[in-house]
């Protein structure tokens, strides 16, 4: 039986795992349900450990949210992103970047000033960053209103992640001015099995779309899922179906390499049925 690092274990060895260059970003492509068309890539924080491993960030996530360093790893993590973004920009790639953000950083009034400071010493436009906010813990709403409609006016697009796993993710939806609902792999990869699980996914599509919101769908493994998911008329799409989380230095040519199989599964061609890449 393999067992978990103590919590004040994790909690010490990640305030100094920047320095010691342990963290690093991976990036998930985001695909056009209907086109094809890659729209964007998810942000996604690592850290390999010296003391623990390679640490999930199911694990090191809350620690650092509970630890109180969940403020200087997202500013480390979407500095880091927004650099890669400018480098693939030099190479000709534009496409819009996610990054996950915890509900708490939204607690502090002064986010909103270091998004929009960030992007500008680093040299990217708002328009092309979405923040991806999920729930850490209960926020007072009025706070979270203020903080992310000054994100909004900033330029930057928000949109609530893991949607339908938050006990107050519905209210969120009515109260907070997000642009989209990314659906949680969970009701996601149940959908094509699950009658439940699929009058789940299709509500929450429909909600999105009533609300004037895109709607996301996370976990996308199989063609059967992929192929449902346009027909109830989703209109983006990520998993290993597509891409796992890659590399910096994978993107383009993974986009040379795949681009035409993604396009023939996310645009409705003929295509074949096993996930392209593996876990």
């Amino acid at each position: 039986m393999i067992s978990l690092p103590a919590e004040a274990d994790l909690s010490s060895a990640l305030q100094d795992a920047c320095e010691r260059g342990e963290l690093f970003m991976l990036y998930q492509p985001k695909i056009a349900l209907g086109t094809g068309e890659m729209v964007g890539v998810e942000a996604l924080i690592r850290w390999n450990s010296s003391l623990f491993g390679l640490v999930l960030p199911s694990l090191f996530i809350p620690v650092a949210e509970r630890c109180g360093g969940i403020d200087e790893l997202t500013e480390w993590g979407l500095r880091e992103s927004l650099r890669q973004w400018v480098l693939w920009s030099e190479q000709g790639l534009k496409t819009n970047l996610a990054f996950n953000v915890s509900a708490l950083a939204l607690r502090d009034l002064r986010f909103p000033d270091l998004v929009r400071r960030l992007c500008r010493s680093e040299g990217v436009p708002p328009e092309m960053l979405t923040l991806e906010i999920t729930e850490g813990a209960a926020q007072n709403m009025l706070r979270m209103l203020d903080t992310i409609t000054r994100i909004r006016i900033a330029g930057v697009s928000v949109e609530i992640d893991d949607f339908g796993t938050g006990y107050s993710s519905l209210l969120q939806l009515r109260e907070l001015p997000y642009t989209g609902v990314k659906i949680d792999l969970s009701f996601v990869q149940d959908a094509a099995r699950d009658p439940d699980a699929l009058i789940i996914v299709e509500s929450m599509i429909g909600l999105a779309h009533a609300l004037g919101l895109t709607a996301t769908a996370e976990g996308v493994e199989d063609t059967t899922t992929l192929e449902l998911l346009r027909d109830l008329g989703c209109d983006f799409a990520q998993g290993f179906l597509f891409a796992p989380p890659l590399d910096p230095t994978e993107l383009a040519p993974w986009l040379l390499r795949s681009a035409p199989r993604w396009r023939r599964l996310a645009g409705g061609a003929s295509a074949p049925s096993e996930v392209i890449f593996a876990r």
